[in-house]
């Protein structure tokens, strides 16, 4: 069976081959006619010169009077006084006449192809793209492809159309477009792909951008622009810490003044408001202690812990005494000696 590969000058080697095998059936036929014998008599060798012809041409015919066309393929017929026949042949096993028709089989499976192309987008960036084609012809047609384009049909089409749409397509769209937008333009080169195919009887089942590459300068200039931008970010957020620690040390500040306010008022209103502090620092200390692993023996009042044996104090500073007529520091009074105990006891913890 022949194939769509075929180089050029294949078809005068088959028409060569096919007059060489006419010639040599010739001749056997002539050296089996020579050796029959003449005349009525003896009709065993005329039957056995008879058979031995129809052998041969049967051996012919079965090698040059039959083609396949493989799953996958179809035949366009061609005639030597017709023509491209019209008639495609499906897949299977058919006749043909030596000599006079040739069969040229197709793959109408669908094939890959990778094209790259080189063009330049809305603002002047040179964009690089990557596109994949599957492709097959439409059989209805293949004897007109076979005629107009041959049967390298591809090579012959498709680098051209897909240069041409993806031109048109990208320099409608800015290079940002390109990346944000791939989608959109991936189905406009697609659907334009598709109606230039079709004025050659091409099928176009998948068209998609399988890369995209810009420019040195452009690359390098929009990692600038991210480097700026991570910049300017980062000075911000400096700034609104800046400002949230300014603002966070003004409340603290309010917060202190307000707290020393309130314990001054405190203290002042209500003098039991300091031994309510001692015993709440020495139920702390005592916790602390009776927790640890280790002993310790430390004095009771260092540890603000002999709360029992406390006095009383006055802190009434209105009472002033002046000896000689000037105002001075209040006289100690008995009520405002604090009393200690002379020798304190060690708390074992």
């Amino acid at each position: 069976s022949a194939t769509c590969g075929r180089r050029p000058g294949q078809s005068d080697l088959r028409d060569f081959s096919e007059t060489a095998q006419m010639e040599r059936l010739r001749e056997i036929l002539q050296r089996v006619s020579a050796n029959i014998p003449a005349g009525g008599g003896g009709g065993a060798p005329r039957a056995l010169g008879l058979a031995a012809v129809g052998v041969s041409g049967l051996a012919y015919a079965s090698t040059n009077c039959l083609f396949n066309v493989e799953g996958g393929h179809r035949a366009v017929m061609f005639h030597r006084f017709g023509g491209v026949q019209r008639h495609v042949r499906a897949e299977g096993t058919h006749i043909v006449i030596p000599w006079f028709q040739r069969p040229i089989i197709y793959d109408v499976r669908t094939k890959p192809r990778m094209i790259q192309s080189m063009t330049g987008s809305k603002d002047l960036q040179m964009v690089n793209i990557s596109l994949r084609v599957l492709s097959r012809p439409d059989v209805p047609h293949l004897p007109q492809i076979y005629r107009e384009l041959g049967t390298d049909y591809d090579e012959r089409v498709l680098p051209s159309i897909v240069n041409e749409v993806l031109k048109a397509v990208v320099a409608k769209y800015n290079a940002s477009q390109l990346i944000t937008m791939r989608e959109g333009v991936s189905r406009n080169i697609r659907d334009q792909l598709v109606r230039r195919a079709a004025d050659f009887h091409l099928i176009l089942d998948d068209v998609s951008i399988t890369h995209l590459s810009f420019g040195k300068e452009y690359t390098a200039a929009v990692e600038a622009k991210q480097v700026a931008q991570q910049e300017a970010e980062r000075a911000r957020f400096l700034v609104d810490k800046a400002s949230q620690e300014r603002k966070s040390t003004v409340i603290k500040a309010q917060g202190e003044a307000k707290s020393a306010q309130l314990l001054g008022e405190a203290i002042r209103d209500n003098p039991g408001y300091i031994q309510l502090r001692r015993l709440e620092a020495a139920r702390e200390i005592a916790n602390c202690i009776s927790k640890a692993s280790n002993k310790v023996y430390l004095d009771a009042d260092s540890l603000l812990l002999n709360v029992k044996e406390s006095g009383t104090m006055n802190l009434d500073s209105r009472n002033v005494h002046s000896s000689d007529g000037l105002t001075g520091s209040p006289a100690p009074t008995e009520s405002a000696v604090v009393e200690s105990t002379s020798l304190p006891n060690p708390t074992e913890s």
